[in-house]
């Protein structure tokens, strides 16, 4: 008759008293850490002591006090050889967090001070006629997107045609002068591309002529070096047995560019391009120059000025002053916020496009 022998239960062990801390102790740790401080900097907020809530200190010693529990728990508990092995990782964590902290800064500004105007009217109504509260930015909202669009429409298919000849065609002195060139464009001031564009108009139309088409040959000369360097690298990451394993099949050079090499890096040339637009949305003194500023309405690109959004910040900020000194400012800083708001969404749908079109990998 076979006997079973019962075997002990193992005993529970806990992750602290086994000499090592669970997985998420470290995240735990800094989240607390961050509270702890921020609720310091709260209350000294509160009581006056500071201007306001200060996030960039309060991340910084909030990480500060992190890299010192961190140390202190994991020497009580797993020793001093994996206490020194935490300090220094927690040690290179912070110091990528210092390197965000101008980042935060930046978009907690921002967005603070942009929401005082972020309402339904900033995103309808346009300047004409306002003097003191109200207003918006639609004419510069709409500015910004066509002039944008249309720099892109002129910048990408020279860019990306650039591009392809650099990999995969050119050779020789050509090739190289126009590197350097593109190098050489990379380094333009973006005040220097808005007086070519003024100069290059001004020989056909005269002096005095401003359009929002001009703005976009303006941004265009900032744009494409960007999207040809952008380009280049990504169509040189493509394996070169793709290209070999087409031609092998007796497809031509051209179609093998146009069905193997630009589906394989569709993904990366999307971003080349929205990087290339996240460059020029922002410019300032080009637009300033050759689309001028206006307070109405425009459609046309090419007739009459045409406001974008950063000139409509410069402008809003410079001239705050006397009694409705506070309500530019506000609009500057909501027009700001939604420039930001425009290339995150740009980025989006350039991400959500590269991902439509990327190719489909199967097993």
């Amino acid at each position: 008759m076979a006997t079973t022998t019962a075997t002990a239960p193992r005993p529970l062990t806990n992750s602290y008293t086994a000499g090592k801390l669970p997985g998420w102790a470290p995240w735990t740790m800094l989240v607390v850490s961050w509270l702890v401080i921020g609720a310091v900097f709260a209350m000294l907020a509160a009581s006056g002591a500071t201007k306001g809530f200060n996030i960039v200190g309060a991340i910084f010693f909030g990480t500060v006090l992190f890299d010192i529990a961190i140390y202190v728990t994991s020497l009580l508990i797993e020793g001093s050889r994996k206490a020194i092995d935490r300090l220094v990782t927690s040690l290179v964590a912070t110091a990528f967090i210092i390197a965000l902290l101008p980042l935060i800064s930046l978009g907690w500004t921002v967005v603070t001070q942009g929401l005082a105007r972020f309402d339904i009217a900033f995103f309808s109504e346009s300047m004409r006629n306002v003097i003191g509260d109200g207003g918006g930015a639609l004419h510069a909202i709409v500015g910004t997107l066509e002039i944008t669009l249309m720099a892109a429409v002129i910048s990408v298919p020279i860019g990306l045609l650039t591009s392809i000849y650099l990999v995969e065609y050119g050779r020789g002195m050509l090739a190289r002068g126009i590197t350097f060139f593109v190098d050489v464009m990379t380094g333009i001031p973006s005040i220097v591309a808005g007086l070519f564009a003024y100069a290059l108009f001004a020989l056909f139309f005269g002096p005095g002529i401003r359009n929002g088409f001009m703005g976009a040959v303006a941004l265009s000369v900032l744009m494409i070096p960007v999207v040809v360097r952008s380009s280049e690298e990504i169509l040189r990451i493509v394996p070169n047995e793709l290209r070999e394993a087409s031609l092998a099949l007796g497809v031509p050079k051209w179609l093998t560019v146009l069905k193997v090499v630009l589906p394989t890096s569709i993904a990366g040339l999307v971003t080349g391009v929205m990087l290339a637009i996240a460059r020029v949305i922002g410019e300032t003194a080009p637009l300033l120059i050759v689309a001028g500023f206006t307070t109405s309405m425009n459609y046309d690109l090419f007739n009459d000025r045409m406001m974008a959004l950063p000139v409509f910040v410069y402008t809003q900020y410079t001239q705050a002053a006397g009694l409705h000194a506070q309500a530019s400012i506000d609009r500057a800083w909501t027009g700001a916020l939604a420039l930001i708001i425009i290339v995150m969404l740009l980025n989006l749908i350039g991400r959500i496009i590269a991902k439509a079109f990327a190719p489909k990998y199967g097993r």
